[in-house]
């Protein structure tokens, strides 16, 4: 089965960079798992939903926009055309920094911004995302 990003894509369009959540920011989930693995299988639910979350997580960028899906049974997307976003931004506390995941919020014209946590490489996401901006960018002519 295709992935949604895949799924999505249109005429002329091709991906730049695909974006993954981080393994460590799961590692709370996968911890619970371990330490409960005993009690009649009950880290297996544990397991399952950290293996749920990370393969249900997509965000990518294309050379025309961003495209983000999280989510198995509701479903969480957000698509915007690069032209349309003003800013990316990366947040990253101390463990995140240390461990290279973080908060990667996508900021478009007007009031709409969209969030997604535990992003591995949010620097990388960014510079992705600028230098396909960099390239979609047609040259101007000057006034005449």
């Amino acid at each position: 089965m295709a992935s949604y990003i895949d799924q999505v894509l249109i005429k002329n369009e091709h991906l730049v960079y695909r974006g993954r959540i981080s393994v460590i920011s799961l590692m709370p989930w996968i911890l619970l798992g371990l330490a409960t693995v005993w009690i009649f299988g009950l880290g297996l639910v544990f397991w399952i939903v950290a293996w749920i979350k990370y393969s249900t997580t997509e965000l990518a960028i294309t050379n025309k926009r961003v495209i983000a899906k999280s989510g198995l049974i509701q479903r969480k997307t957000m698509e915007m055309f690069l032209n349309k976003i003003e800013s990316v931004q990366v947040d990253q506390g101390i463990t995140a920094r240390i461990f290279d995941y973080g908060t990667v919020t996508i900021a478009g014209t007007g009031v709409h911004s969209a969030a997604f946590a535990d992003i591995a490489k949010p620097l990388e996401f960014r510079k992705h995302f600028m230098a396909a901006t960099d390239t979609s960018e047609q040259p101007r002519e000057a006034p005449g």
